[in-house]
């Protein structure tokens, strides 16, 4: 068997972080076992559907590298195939059509909820042997139902919650076409799932529900049922149910905060999965460790310190080449030419230890792109006629020094021993003259990378 998995979102909104959870997991699964991974755009909401939320979805799965090998396919595009197994089914007698209205169907709900009883269709549209039914009325058009089995259980050996037993008593006859011919959520489910050979379905246990349901469908069409393993939810990092605040948000706001892929990727892999102590890993060796049986049943938690930790890691581990072009794009964005000033790939080399994120990064870099204009408290604070003095001091010998680090860092010793100062009283005061801020990576470092022509430049604004 070839094991076939899908990630299929319906276009209602953006990629949050639990459904790139859930497309990593069914990703990593068909990886793992040289299967397919097959995306599939749920898009049968016509209301809610967008073309931009497609497309949300679609920038998300690329940005995070998580490579289809078939699809996207569309719902909206697969309507005559869910019409023609509809006409099977109301030929074969396991779905029949259903005039009720929706006027008899608020008042049924009203009698069952003030018998305390489960609020349910009665069936009475089902046709059954030596049972007489109504005569359809004029006029109305009807939805169809499936016949649902009305003994026994529907149960399923859950990839992560073990077995689960619905009776069918519990279920209903549910609709599987609208009055205007469109098939319903857990009918097209099942019709792709059959059509595109399924073998395993990874979701999110907010469709444990659905299951019972759509086993019964697929038995009465009589085909293969897949492996259903739902994941459980992500609470945030109060514990509370994820939300715009602790994560909840468009997976492509990851990269606008600065988030590296590989790092979104390796925390949501460790969000409800495990192998062993493993924190740090790559893509390549989750894939070989990933299985079912390692996901955890209980909720996870989301941690943005954990994410941010990781995200720290992946910067530091990064090539200068790199983590340059992502500063650039977003100096860029900000109306600053990222070609205006020192190298940016010597500079991202000097803060790659230093920063959480991209954006931190940009801000770093920026000062070297830039005229800088420190504010007058710095400039008074720092800029004293004192360190004005030795400023003037140095800035003679590099005018005329070799420009590399260990030549830059004799003319600052030979500075703080000509003025009698001790290397903060120097050090500080040039770095508020060059960067505009008291703190930096070693100071002859930045020297050294900011440009001799660029460094007197500035000095003489202030000397």
């Amino acid at each position: 068997m070839t094991v076939r998995t899908r990630f299929a979102p319906s276009p209602t909104g953006y990629l949050h972080i639990g459904g790139a959870r859930t497309a990593l997991f069914a990703w990593a699964y068909a990886r793992r076992h040289g299967g397919k991974f097959i995306l599939r755009i749920e898009d049968t909401d016509v209301e809610r559907s967008t073309p931009e939320a497609v497309q949300a979805i679609l920038d998300g799965m690329q940005w995070l590298g998580l490579a289809h090998d078939e699809g996207p396919f569309y719902q909206m595009q697969r309507m005559p195939r869910y019409k023609e197994v509809i006409a099977q089914m109301l030929a074969a007698g396991s779905a029949y059509y259903c005039y009720t209205s929706a006027e008899e169907l608020e008042k049924l709900r009203a009698e069952q909820m003030a018998k305390k009883v489960k609020p349910r269709y009665d069936g009475r549209w089902r046709p059954e042997a030596g049972k007489a039914l109504p005569t359809p009325p004029a006029g109305v058009s009807p939805v169809v139902r499936f016949r649902n089995p009305v003994d026994g259980v529907v149960a399923w050996n859950d990839g992560v919650k073990g077995r689960i037993e619905i009776a069918n008593a519990e279920l209903d006859d549910f609709i599987i076409a609208r009055a205007d011919g469109t098939p319903t959520y857990n009918f097209c489910v099942v019709v792709d799932d059959w059509d595109m050979g399924i073998t395993h379905v990874i979701r999110g246990d907010d469709h444990v529900n659905n299951t019972p349901r759509q086993i019964n469908v697929l038995k009465a069409l009589g085909a293969q049922v897949p492996l259903y393993a739902h994941l459980s939810m992500i609470l945030g990092d109060d514990g509370t149910k994820l939300s715009k605040r602790h994560g909840a948000v468009s997976v492509m706001q990851y990269d606008e905060d600065g988030y590296l892929p590989e790092a979104v990727l390796n925390y949501l892999a460790r969000l409800g999965w495990s192998h062993g102590d493993e924190e740090v890993f790559t893509m390549e060796q989750f894939v070989q460790w990933f299985d079912l049986d390692h996901i955890t049943s209980s909720a996870a938690q989301f941690n943005t310190e954990k994410l941010n930790w990781l995200n720290a890691h992946y910067i530091k581990s990064a090539v200068a080449t790199r983590l340059a072009g992502e500063a650039a794009a977003r100096l860029a964005r900000r109306g600053i030419d990222p070609e205006s000033g020192a190298p940016l790939e010597r500079v991202a080399e000097l803060y790659k230890e230093r920063v959480t994120n991209l954006n931190e990064l940009a801000d770093a870099l920026e000062p070297f792109c830039v005229v800088v204009h420190p504010s007058a408290e710095m400039i008074a604070a720092h800029l004293t006629d004192a360190a004005r003095a030795a400023l003037k001091v140095l800035r003679e010998k590099l005018a005329s020094c070799a420009w590399e680090k260990a030549a830059i860092g004799a003319a600052l010793k030979e500075t703080l021993a000509a003025c009698g100062m001790k290397m903060p009283q120097v050090a500080i005061p040039l770095r508020v003259a060059l960067l505009g801020q008291p703190q930096s990576p070693a100071i002859d470092a930045v020297v050294e990378v900011l440009g001799r022509d660029e460094v007197l430049a500035r000095l003489d604004r202030y000397i």
